[in-house]
């Protein structure tokens, strides 16, 4: 269960770059914020949670990957950043490394 909440705050951190992004590309600055700030505290109370059973390292560092995938896609489906084949390659390396941790614990 506490990989599952990992995978909950990865998603939450997704979440709160997302919202500062559109507090500035919207005309709904506060709402988004606050969407951000909520996103933060969602993200940070279940990685505690997770970090319970889930070693401190690999907890933090599945997250942070998790998080970064999420944003850097949604800023190319989303936002239409740039995508070519090193970027993506990159973010593959990401996945590696997380689904290494995930084997390895």
């Amino acid at each position: 269960m506490n990989w599952t909440y990992l995978i909950i705050a990865g998603i939450f951190e997704i979440g709160w770059p997302l919202g500062f992004k559109l507090s500035q590309t919207t005309s709904h600055k506060y709402f988004w914020i606050g969407f951000a700030v909520i996103s933060m505290a969602l993200s940070g109370y279940f990685l505690w949670i997770a970090q319970k059973e889930i070693p401190i390292g690999i907890a933090y560092t599945v997250w942070t990957g998790i998080g970064a995938l999420g944003t850097l896609m949604m800023g190319i489906m989303v936002f239409h950043d740039p995508m070519n084949l090193f970027r993506l390659s990159s973010a593959l390396l990401i996945v590696l490394g997380i689904v290494g941790l995930r084997m390895s614990y």
